[in-house]
């Protein structure tokens, strides 16, 4: 509707994952490379978890276009509310298996087999499972039964799941409790900062033909406080703020605009997120002028974007992983 009247060739703010729109801030960066280098070197059982809407399929379906058909064959699920029976049938199916026969038995054998056959080939299997929070406890052990395919040194099956923050507490469920050993790498999205929801809108705006964003500077607050730094929702409010600058007539995306979107749609600020949201901008602001969160007693932490793989290649990813947890290690954080 208004692409023509900014200056656009694509619509910047759409709501389908497309990966050519991916903004990678610093945590998106390390949860791909963490991802390519679990799958490429096997690790078995991969969780990525964050908020509704901060980007977690698009991540997937990059993955999944950046590492070479060549080196893995993958089977995604992307509706959960199967039956155990149902979850098999579809990821054999997914996995390009046609003739599926109707005994779990013979799935189970015939899923083994292009297992094998996959492993002969030299590529990896992969079984890939979005909105994962919403798997029945039954589906989750099936999932964790499937793990059980491997041969003397390797597993056949490697497992990712993806899911909302609830995805956690499901998994610290005393009967879940085999399931959750068997994780070996866990990785997580947050909600944008200030500075990142702006990079994200410049960078999406750039893809779409533009050049400067038509957001004034009172409209990317308002956009920040109301999105609480989700990027559906600041998709949401700048797309529908467009319209209404557009329908005006105007140039500039205004305060005004962004706060009638709100309104329209019912927006509330969660509990506790505005606090968070001001402690992210006095982040950004001590890390512009370089005098914290960047730093340590050990030294500057490295950008992610040093050791960021330019191809799937295995060699690569490795020394990007073994970088990650030697500096992770000397500033004792979590890998």
């Amino acid at each position: 509707m208004y692409q023509r009247f900014f200056g656009l060739t694509k619509e910047p703010f759409a709501m389908t994952p497309d990966p050519a729109f991916l903004f990678m801030t610093g945590a998106h960066r390390e949860a791909f490379a963490g991802l390519c280098y679990a799958v490429l070197t096997g690790k078995g059982f991969v969780v990525l978890t964050g908020d509704a809407g901060t980007g977690k399929t698009t991540l997937l379906t990059k993955m999944l276009q950046y590492i070479q058909p060549s080196r893995a064959t993958f089977s995604m699920v992307l509706n959960p509310m199967l039956t155990p029976d149902e979850f098999l049938e579809l990821a054999l199916l997914d996995f390009g298996i046609r003739d599926v026969p109707a005994s779990k038995a013979q799935r189970l054998v015939l899923l083994r087999e292009f297992l094998n056959e996959s492993r002969k080939l030299d590529k990896i299997s992969v079984l890939v499972v979005d909105e994962a929070h919403k798997l029945a406890p039954s589906v989750l052990e099936e999932i964790r039964l499937l793990s059980n395919f491997e041969v003397k040194d390797a597993k056949l099956l490697h497992i990712v799941m993806a899911g909302q923050n609830e995805l956690t507490t499901v998994l610290n469920r005393e009967d879940l409790r085999q399931l959750k050993q068997r994780i070996s790498v866990r990785l997580r999205l947050p909600a944008l900062s200030r500075t990142d929801v702006e990079h994200y809108i410049q960078h999406r705006w750039t893809a779409a033909g533009g050049q400067t964003h038509p957001f004034s500077l009172e409209a990317m607050e308002q956009i920040t406080r109301w999105s609480t730094g989700i990027p559906r929702l600041v998709n949401v409010l700048c797309d529908n703020a467009l319209v209404l600058a557009f329908a005006e007539g105007s140039s500039v995306v205004a305060r005004m605009h962004v706060a009638e979107v709100a309104s329209d749609l019912e927006l509330s600020e969660r509990p506790g997120m505005r606090a968070v949201a001001q402690l992210r901008v006095a982040a950004s602001a001590k890390n512009t002028n370089g005098t914290a969160s960047g730093k340590s007693a050990g030294g500057t932490l490295p950008t992610i974007e040093r050791y960021m793989p330019e191809t799937s290649d295995l060699s690569r990813l490795t020394r990007f992983a073994a970088k990650l947890r030697l500096e992770r290690d000397r500033h004792k954080q979590d890998f």
